[in-house]
């Protein structure tokens, strides 16, 4: 019961992370540009520090990968390992949106097997356990099950449908949060069909969010069809894809491809 065990103590731990990062936004936070247009803030300093004290004292021999702290290979030999992104989202959280969350996940053997995912803003908690399934704040979810990619619902850019690069049938599209984890999340409860990102994305990024949406029955892989794998020594993935169901996938997985390639030709 390890797994459930490890998922109460995030969860607790992310809804005192997510108490301390409203205070910053009621008194004020200093942000600035840490380099590649990405911006930090104290906040998110704040809750990384808060998580990483708070989790590590109970659990001394996990590991530890998070945004805001710098990389300990040690990781790489821990029997687990959290990965962390202390607030996914950081421009919404910034700008005074709700599309941030507070990210949490326990590695074992290159996948999670707990996961959660607090929004305070949205007033959502996410929950996941490998093989337990995914929740809603207490309620399972399931995705849509989509799946044709005609008329689906892609939590991504509209610019992406409205281009001459897009390779794929006509689409719609659904709310966009900032966090990457919120939109996988989205897919998780079938507030969306599918969501993809065509960059570089860290580990921290995503663990959290593939757990809850694999537990609701939906897949992710990057274009090749390969599902990603965390607490690498490199903890990076790129284009990556979330669907609500193999078929829906399937049919995204080469239109995404190739979209992405007409857009680098260009």
């Amino acid at each position: 019961m390890q797994a459930a065990d490890d998922l109460s103590l995030i969860l607790e731990a992310a809804r005192g992370a997510g108490a301390l990062a409203e205070t910053f936004l009621k008194h004020g936070t200093e942000s600035w540009d840490k380099g590649g247009n990405s911006p930090v803030s104290d906040a998110d300093l704040a809750v990384d520090a808060f998580l990483e004290e708070r989790l590590r004292a109970l659990r001394p021999d996990y590991g530890w990968l998070s945004e805001e702290t710098r990389d300990d290979k040690s990781r790489l030999a821990a029997p687990r390992t959290f990965l962390v992104d202390p607030i996914d989202g950081t421009r919404d959280f910034l700008r005074g949106r709700s599309g941030w969350a507070i990210s949490i996940a326990v590695v074992e053997d290159d996948w999670p097997i707990a996961a959660v995912l607090f929004a305070p803003a949205l007033g959502y908690e996410y929950t996941a356990r490998q093989s337990g399934g995914a929740a809603l704040n207490g309620k399972p979810i399931r995705t849509s099950g989509r799946s044709a990619l005609q008329n689906a619902r892609l939590c991504i850019d509209p610019d992406i449908l409205r281009s001459r690069h897009w390779q794929g049938p006509a689409c719609d599209t659904a709310p966009k949060p900032n966090s990457i984890a919120l939109r996988m999340a989205d897919v998780a409860r079938g507030a969306a069909d599918a969501t993809f990102d065509g960059r570089s994305t860290n580990e921290y990024d995503t663990a959290a969010g593939a757990l809850i949406l694999t537990e609701a029955g939906g897949v992710i892989t990057d274009t090749m069809g390969a599902r990603p794998r965390y607490n690498k020594p490199r903890a990076k993935e790129r284009d990556l894809i979330a669907s609500a169901s193999l078929a829906l996938h399937e049919e995204l997985r080469p239109a995404f491809a190739a979209t992405l390639e007409s857009r680098r030709r260009r």
